[in-house]
């Protein structure tokens, strides 16, 4: 009981410690942020960060895979599991003859797990969703009969959603492992576009988008396991989300800011403004000889007839559908670990990765589609060991990958982004549900 308590304390502790960080950065600069939820996270963890965050049908009792529940019934019933990542990023944006570089940390995830019973399993923990962040400027002439006066537009964003959740996973039979995990989602996306001129004489006027989003979110996922020789396991992942209607209401300011900075403002109150994607995943994973893994995903979310508040003609802000597109992503990753179940040397048991994946996106652009996505991956998971054990070699992995990743406009004139990141994951594997024997 006193180390529940002990897991207990520590996930609020990591907790508190996301929301300072979430506090100091936004995670992101891009401006594509500013539609939709946002940027969206991978769901990647440290094990599968070098692997283009390939997961659905992967299954390892020293890990704990968020993206398929199913997977929690291999967690070793001997083990308390704890895992948290940590992402820098640099960024480069460009667009015509013009470009910035930006720089970000943010904690990525915090997740705990362990064994309830033989094939039954239960993890807890913190995951992003998708992140707001940008920061931009433009100044122009006026186009009021006079050229010495001009308008300059600022627009800045913040904010994200993520959820806290609880999952579990069960195998019924050996080949068979279902599971799911029930979250709580929420967070708040705030917008603001302000217009001033050179001349204090003329009005600015602001316009500012909010909402504070809090809902439900269930993930469901099943993993099959067929041995296809004595060396070789071929796993089939599937999942899917529910998507359905958020009830909270998104608000929109329009204010008109006078020399004397008195300020007027029209407010419009949209109703029910958001919505969830259904997503389906399907994932094939080839386990050989317990030392190599290979796997390729499929990531499918019906984004396109969802609802999301907006700026129409008139000044009208509704909710309106068909502000989206179907986001289709493709992953393939590889792990390669030297000799895991008979290693006498620590470099035996470092785990190589590499990856690729392709995504389409999910905004739209002033009404065109947004940028395509195209990154490549590698990491190493690196084992902490204090003393050489023979009880099974548990230790800590200490998880680094790099990622480059590449966001290819579709039309001229949008923004080209190029991210360097480096992750580093921690994961925390300890015997502490083994009782010694005394004779």
């Amino acid at each position: 009981m006193n180390r529940t308590l002990n897991i207990f304390f520590l996930i609020v502790l990591m907790l508190i410690a996301h929301q300072n960080a979430t506090a100091q950065t936004n995670g992101s600069n891009s401006p594509y942020s500013r539609y939709g939820f946002g940027l969206l996270s991978d769901g990647g963890q440290g094990f599968n960060k070098g692997m283009a965050g390939v997961a659905y049908g992967m299954s390892d009792g020293q890990q704990i895979n968020y993206k398929n529940p199913a997977s929690y019934a291999d967690l070793d019933s001997l083990s308390m599991i704890l895992d948290m990542g940590l992402t820098l990023q640099n960024a480069n944006l460009k667009q015509g003859g013009r470009s910035m570089n930006a720089r970000n940390t943010s904690i990525d995830y915090l997740a705990a797990g362990f064994s309830l019973h033989k094939n039954l399993g239960l993890s807890l923990g913190f995951m992003p969703f998708s992140t707001v962040g940008y920061e931009m400027s433009s100044t122009a002439p006026l186009n009021a009969g006079t050229s010495n006066v001009t308008q300059t537009q600022s627009y800045t964003g913040n904010g994200g959603t993520h959820s806290i959740y609880a999952g579990i996973g069960w195998r019924p039979i050996s080949q068979l492992a279902v599971g799911a995990n029930i979250a709580y989602f929420w967070g708040s996306l705030s917008h603001s576009v302000t217009a001033s001129f050179s001349d204090a004489g003329i009005d600015s006027h602001k316009r500012v988008y909010e909402a504070d989003i809090s809902t439900y979110k269930l993930d469901f996922g099943v993993q099959y396991t067929q041995a296809i020789t004595a060396k070789d396991k071929l796993t089939l992942g599937l999942t899917y989300s529910l998507g359905h209607d958020i009830p909270n209401s998104a608000k929109y300011y329009n204010q008109r800011i006078s020399s004397s900075n008195v300020a007027s403002a029209d407010t419009q109150l949209v109703s029910k403004a958001f919505s969830l994607p259904h997503t389906f995943g399907a994932g094939l994973a080839w386990k050989h000889n317990e030392n190599l893994r290979v796997g390729l995903d499929y990531t499918l979310q019906l984004w396109e007839r969802l609802k999301f508040p907006g700026l129409k003609d008139n000044d009208v802000f509704s909710a309106e559908a068909n502000s989206f597109n179907n986001l289709h992503k493709i992953a393939g990753g590889v792990e390669y670990i030297p000799n895991p179940s008979r290693a006498t040397k620590w470099h035996q048991l470092i785990r190589y990765r590499a990856g690729i994946s392709y995504t389409s996106s999910y905004i739209k652009v002033d009404g065109k589609d947004g940028p395509n996505s195209f990154l490549v991956s590698a990491g190493v998971g690196l084992p902490i060991v204090n003393k050489w054990r023979n009880n099974g070699n548990r230790f800590t992995m200490l998880n680094i990958s790099a990622q480059y990743e590449r966001v290819a406009p579709r039309h001229s004139g949008m923004i080209t982004e190029n991210y360097l990141r480096l992750t580093v994951g921690l994961t925390f594997d300890e015997r502490w549900f083994w009782k010694l024997k005394v004779k």
